[in-house]
């Protein structure tokens, strides 16, 4: 991203800071890049929209995937507890390049419909079940990187979403044992392509949904000690600075919890050693959809307590 891009996106940040949500400055774990380092590195953001601390320069031993240091499970975590503690040198936000807090996971499982004020203003029946759906990996973005409009689709449009990432393994996980397999939250920007959604392929959704760059994420891994209440979180996406989704997690119809055990009853869920860290994705509330994206159009997607993520649509 070109220096000047940077600058408008934390410009952008700064004026988000001042909405209705409260920063977190408690456990924010990012992935990055530096032009003075080689590949990428494992950080610490320092707070909601703050400078990073470098995790791999403090312990050299630790990985640089998020992926390999979910694996490690709680050895590493205490090593990142110690980071924050410390009073370590911060690289200021624009000589970094955010990447997704998981880069390359194996599964990117969503859940559709699972908002009750969505299924009402969709005027649909709240479902008695998880609708599920899914993005390829390779849809994944940056918190702060390009949109592209793909060339297949004419309807582009947007949500804002609460994703979770998992970080243990596990088949037939009971509801009560689900928190002990996640890592943590982040937010994402469920891009989706309507009319491929609607009137091609035989009206799945997978392909309408993973186009390249569809799935934005960050910007950081708030990990799940760090978040007061994950089903009490406002939520909210704008559009050229215009609010169009405003909602919270608490209209959730399946709670974070229960869609991990449902879901476990189908697919074993695994730690990072494969790179099989799992995103969940819940469909939010639209207030004003469908209004389609056009070149040059800024979407901005927020959820209290884990930050801002900011795209540019080309």
């Amino acid at each position: 991203m070109l220096v000047s891009g940077r600058r408008r996106l934390l410009t952008a940040l700064l004026q988000a800071q001042k909405w209705p949500f409260q920063p977190s400055r408690d456990m924010r774990l990012v992935q990055f890049w530096a032009p003075h380092l080689v590949g990428p590195h494992l950080g610490l953001e320092t707070g909601n929209g703050g400078g990073i601390i470098n995790l791999n320069a403090f312990d050299p031993t630790l990985p640089k995937t998020m992926t390999q240091f979910l694996e490690q499970g709680e050895a590493t975590l205490s090593v990142a507890r110690r980071a924050l503690a410390a009073q370590l040198p911060v690289l200021p936000r624009l000589e970094v390049t955010f990447l997704a807090p998981v880069t390359r996971p194996d599964k990117v499982v969503c859940v559709g419909m699972n908002y009750v004020d969505h299924c009402k203003e969709q005027n649909v029946p709240v479902p008695k079940e998880p609708i599920i759906f899914s993005k390829f990996a390779s849809s994944i973005v940056g918190p702060y990187d390009e949109v592209v409009l793909p060339p297949q689709s004419q309807e582009v449009d947007w949500e804002v979403e609460l994703a979770v990432v998992i970080g243990k393994k596990g088949k037939h996980i009971k509801a009560t044992d689900a928190m002990a397999h996640m890592a943590g939250f982040t937010v994402a920007h469920d891009v989706s392509a309507r009319d491929c959604l609607t009137r091609r392929n035989g009206k799945q959704w997978l392909l309408g949904k993973t186009f390249d760059t569809f799935c934005p994420l960050g910007p950081a891994l708030v990990t799940k000690d760090s978040v007061a209440d994950p089903h009490n979180l406002k939520i909210c996406c704008r559009v050229n600075g215009e609010v169009v989704q405003s909602s919270t997690t608490n209209q959730m119809v399946f709670k974070t919890e229960d869609l991990i055990a449902w879901v476990s009853q189908f697919v074993t869920f695994y730690p990072g050693d494969y790179r099989l860290v799992y995103v969940y994705l819940t469909e939010g509330l639209t207030l004003s959809w469908p209004a389609l994206l056009q070149k040059g159009d800024e979407v901005q997607c927020e959820i209290e307590e884990l930050g801002v993520i900011i795209n540019k649509v080309v």
